[in-house]
């Protein structure tokens, strides 16, 4: 009738397998992750140095302006 079948050989697989390559791959998204929170953090920063500058630029601006008026008032 049929013919008789082999025991089925054990190997690891599966479930075992998969979560440490799952764990793996979590731990180099998280570290990229936090690479790119970096960069993102350095360039926050750069612009906010660059906003302050640009503030203190008008402030200057101004202020050579006010000081221009009151040369002119006075002889």
């Amino acid at each position: 009738m049929s013919a008789p079948r082999r025991p089925a050989e054990s190997f690891d697989c599966a479930p075992g397998l998969q979560l440490a390559a799952h764990e793996r791959l979590s731990e180099l998204q998280f570290a990229t992750l936090g690479q790119r929170l970096d960069r993102i953090e350095a360039l926050i920063a750069r612009l906010e140095r660059r906003l302050w500058l640009a503030v203190y630029g008008v402030v200057a601006a101004i202020l050579v302006q006010g000081a221009a008026g009151l040369l002119s008032v006075v002889p």
